[in-house]
């Protein structure tokens, strides 16, 4: 069987530089890319989360399931090198307002 694929596609499955992610804040998941080698710095990845869900006037969380499926935050740029040099092949990041409790990966 012989399947086509589009160029993104291609790129996409043999580019190891690229981390996708998928984060869920409430209901909602937003599925964004991150470059490996080059991830930025908490402070630029934390300001595209909030305006990548349409948050920027309520002050959250950030966490990560590791591989091992526990929870860790996202607060730092150490944690934030830390979640992206780790994700395989998906980093998950879960958003959650501060005033919520704490961060739920099933909620």
């Amino acid at each position: 069987m012989n399947r086509s694929f589009h160029k993104s596609q291609t790129l996409r499955f043999y580019d190891c530089s690229a981390v996708e992610v998928k984060s869920k804040f409430g209901a909602e998941f937003r599925r964004f890319s991150l470059d490996r080698h080059k991830p930025g710095k908490f402070e630029d990845f934390y300001k595209l989360v909030v305006h990548t869900h349409h948050i920027s006037n309520s002050d959250v969380t950030i966490g990560y399931a590791d591989v091992h499926g526990d929870l860790l935050p996202i607060n730092n740029d150490d944690n934030f090198c830390k979640a992206v040099s780790s994700a395989n092949p998906l980093l998950r990041v879960f958003i959650q307002k501060r005033d919520d409790g704490a961060l739920q990966p099933g909620t």
